[in-house]
């Protein structure tokens, strides 16, 4: 027994652990959504963290533990992001014609959902801290880090709400956008890759191709939108109230 408890230690300690737990979840989470149709309520990465977090409180591994092997699938994110431009590759012929449209329509969403990331939190009683940490949640995960740093919020809570802000707008966006009888593909993708970042881009890349392209040409332009002027909208609206 003694022998058996030495090996499972020697397990849980390997990042094989952490790699094997990840790919798993990640496997039986496109599994279910397939068993579903690909209802947006069954978004693959909403399913892999809820088991991937299962795994992890069955079997007692902590958290710290788990990231010796989590962080090798870390590394990967960045190329999976670099690889999203290749959507954008397709569709950039029509795209050209549209810049100036574009441009202005992802400059306004980003803005807007930096003021209102801020006041949402701001008029129901939260914290400085907490606000300031919500108002980049729509650039994606290293830059709201980053932003959220510098304009004095928690770097830790603007990437949980990062994150969340993308699974909720993955799952959520596509059929508010349908209920709202918005079915232009370019439409659906800006608003996607505005509010949603990457995650949502993914999500839409089985779904909607085209509107995907639009979505990852959304993203990689809100990220350093929500960089410059993060600071300065926070400023004006400290200084407001």
């Amino acid at each position: 027994m003694s022998m058996l408890h030495e090996l499972w230690r020697v397990l849980t300690d390997s990042p094989v652990f952490g790699v094997g737990l990840t790919l798993g979840a990640f496997l039986l989470a496109n599994r279910i959504a397939t068993w579903v149709h690909g209802h947006p309520l069954a978004n693959p990465v909403f399913l892999s963290i809820l088991l991937t977090c299962l795994g992890l409180a069955l079997t007692g591994v902590d958290y710290q533990t788990y990231m010796t092997g989590g962080e090798m699938i870390g590394f990967l994110l960045a190329p999976a992001t670099v690889a999203l431009a290749v959507p954008l590759h397709r569709e950039a012929q029509r795209m050209r014609g549209s810049l100036i449209a574009v441009l202005a329509s992802v400059v306004a969403g980003a803005t807007a959902a930096v003021v209102t990331g801020y006041l949402v939190v701001h008029v129901l009683g939260g914290s400085a801290a907490a606000a300031l940490s919500m108002a980049p949640k729509t650039a994606t995960t290293p830059v709201s880090i980053a932003v959220s740093e510098k304009i004095g919020g928690e770097p830790a809570l603007s990437a949980v709400l990062t994150i969340l802000a993308g699974i909720l707008g993955a799952m959520a966006l596509g059929p508010v956008l349908t209920a709202a009888r918005v079915h232009d593909p370019r439409v659906r993708g800006l608003a996607m890759g505005v509010v949603s970042h990457g995650i949502g881009t993914s999500a839409m890349l089985q779904s909607e191709p085209r509107a995907a392209a639009y979505s990852a040409l959304a993203m990689s332009i809100t990220a350093p939108v929500v960089a410059l002027l993060s600071p300065l909208l926070v400023a004006a609206l400290l200084m407001v109230g």
